[in-house]
This record gives structure tokens, C-alpha cells and sequence, in this order.
């Protein structure tokens, strides 16, 4: 059955060049979403989202997780896949800079994709476990330095944003001393965290991770945002405490095999456009601590790519970072 919100955005698809859908003829059956991160994780949230947002404008979405290497095991099989439309990349920052630091890069992450639209931006923490002794970054930092080797942090993989944002803050705080452990994505890490295997976490910041910090399971001291976020007003930015140049935001966007029609890029960017807009889905993402990206055309999603290759190079350069598909056998599950 049809609610008053599926049939809203019925009325809207309307709109839709019927040009570009005769062409296109586009989807005849349901449509496969590779996510790059085992479930449970930011990506899964985003993913599950944005299918059941256009499930009423293009049928069946199936998710698919397939974790490992940061992500790359997952962009080269969408890289790789036949381009009609059916095989599309829940893509981030992570893909397209992991691709950067491989010595044998098994895509180009420009001329391997066709971006169709960016959904959400979020930003990242630093989560600790409640054992650890600090409230503020610069008692984990003080902490950290007087007991060298003592903490560790986990990442969603070798390469990916939580990884770099994880060094980023080495590199600021003088703080080398802390224990890099690589996960196969942010849902293995955090339950790692909650457990005390290991004593931080630079996780996005999703409504769940919200939940556990309220909760008193993991302790969130700072989001690496420019601004307080809407979702969590209580916490205080990185900036605030002292530590300006720890800004780590990521992307989540679309991302078909480079050749896909662009008649079918342009109705996915067109219907995603339209979800997004919808009140309902806005305020599910803010609520789960995503913002929404207000432009989401091809165009704007290439822009985003160039600059956040842009903005992390200089961080892959000062910690040497190279890897490629055998990282992945370090990762933990």
C-alpha cells in the first residue's frame, strides 16, 4: 500500500524528464546497493535509508555489504560491473582515497565512476571508552602521554576516514603513541569499543552512537565539526577545545560504473533529489546525526569527490600511507 508520503513522491517523479525514463527504460528489475563496510555500521544506516526513501520511484533496492580493505574490495567489484544501472556504489571519502594510497590501485576513482548524487554528510568524534580517564581532549591527550602505548583506536579500515582522522589527531596532539587497530568497518569497531578491547573510536556520528554516548556506553568528547551539530547540541566541537585543525567530515554519495547511461544517472539523481527533499526523510537523517547535502546532481557529487582527495592527500603524505587489497587481511572482523 501507498502512504500519503510514497504517494507525494509519486506526484513529484512527475516531474522527472519522461524523456530521460523512455530512454533509459530504467529499472526493469530490482537494484543492487554494494555497501563497502560490514552491517551496522554509518554507511549501512545511509544505505537503508535512501532505499526505503525511493522505493515508491524505483522498485525493489537490495543492500549488499561487502567489507574489507576500507572499502576497496566493494568500489573495484562496482568499478568492474556491467553499467546499466542495476550494480551501484553507497560510495564515500574512504573509496576514492583509498584508491590514492594503493601502489596498485585496482581503479582510478575518477575515471572508474560516475557520481550521481551525494546524500549526506556527516561528521566524526572521538569516542572513548568510559574507562578511559577523560572528559575533555586535552585530559586524553595528557593521558595518553603519560601512559605511552597504553591506549589504541579503531578505524573502519586502513585508509578510511576514520583512520585518517584517528592520525590527524595524532599528528596535533604529539600523541604517536597511540595503537592503530583496523576494522572491516565502523560496526565492528564500536562494539570493540563498547566491550573495552580497545579505548577510542573516531566513528561518524550516527544516531546510535548518540544513543550509546547518552547512554553511558561509550563517551563522546568532541565532534570534528566547524559547528556544534543540530542532532547534539550538548557537545562540544574539537575546535572549541582547543584543537582547530581537527576537522574530519565525511561524504556518502551514489556512484555507478563509469559508462552507466547518463539518462539513468540523471533519474536516480533526480528521484534521490526528490526523497531528500522530503521533510519526513530530513528530519530521520538529522535525527541519526547526518546532514542532509542539499545539492545532489552529478556535478555537485564530482566536486565533493575533487575536493576531499584534496583535503586528505596532505595527511596520507606526512603519515606514509600505502596499502592495497592485501590490507585487508590485517583488518579485524
Amino acid at each position: 500500500m501507498i502512504n500519503r508520503r510514497h504517494a507525494m513522491l509519486l506526484g513529484a517523479a512527475a516531474l522527472i524528464s519522461s524523456d530521460a525514463v523512455a530512454q533509459a527504460k530504467y529499472p526493469e528489475r530490482p537494484i543492487r546497493l554494494v555497501i563497502p563496510f560490514a552491517p551496522a555500521g554509518v554507511a549501512d544506516a545511509v544505505g537503508r535509508q535512501w532505499a526505503h526513501a525511493t522505493e515508491a520511484l524505483l522498485g525493489p533496492i537490495f543492500l549488499e555489504n561487502q567489507g574489507g580493505a576500507s572499502g576497496l574490495i566493494a568500489a573495484a567489484a562496482v568499478a568492474r560491473a556491467n553499467p546499466d544501472g542495476y550494480t551501484l556504489l553507497l560510495g564515500s571519502g574512504a573509496q576514492m582515497l583509498v584508491a590514492v594510497t594503493a601502489s596498485h590501485p585496482p581503479y582510478d576513482p575518477v575515471r572508474d565512476f560516475a557520481p550521481i548524487s551525494i546524500l549526506v554528510v556527516t561528521a566524526l568524534c572521538i569516542a572513548v571508552n568510559p574507562s578511559v580517564p577523560a572528559r575533555t581532549l586535552k585530559e586524553l591527550v595528557d593521558y595518553a602521554k603519560a601512559n605511552p602505548g597504553k591506549l589504541s583506536y579503531g578505524s573502519a579500515g586502513v585508509g578510511s576516514v576514520s583512520h585518517l582522522a584517528g592520525e590527524l589527531f595524532k599528528l596535533l596532539t604529539g600523541t604517536n603513541d597511540i595503537v592503530h587497530v583496523p576494522y572491516k568497518g565502523a560496526g565492528p569497531a564500536l562494539a570493540d569499543l563498547i566491550s573495552g578491547q580497545i579505548s577510542m573510536v573516531p566513528p561518524a556520528v550516527t544516531g546510535q552512537v548518540l544513543d550509546w554516548h547518552r547512554s553511558g556506553k561509550v563517551r563522546i568528547l568532541a565532534v570534528a565539526a566547524p559547528v556544534r551539530l543540530v542532532a547534539a547540541p550538548e557537545i562540544p566541537t574539537t575546535i572549541e577545545q582547543g584543537l582547530p585543525g581537527m576537522i574530519a567530515q565525511s561524504f556518502m554519495g551514489l556512484f555507478a560504473p563509469a559508462g552507466t547511461d547518463k539518462a539513468i544517472i540523471e533519474q536516480i539523481s533526480d528521484v534521490t533529489h526528490i526523497a531528500l527533499a522530503d521533510q519526513e526523510i530530513r528530519e530521520k537523517l538529522i535525527a541519526s546525526g547526518f546532514e542532509p547535502y542539499p545539492d545532489s546532481s552529478p556535478e555537485a557529487a564530482r566536486r565533493l569527490v575533487d575536493d576531499d582527495i584534496a583535503r586528505w592527500t596532505p595527511v596520507i603524505k606526512a603519515i606514509g600511507l600505502k596499502m592495497g587489497m592485501r590490507s585487508a587481511k590485517s583488518e579485524r572482523t
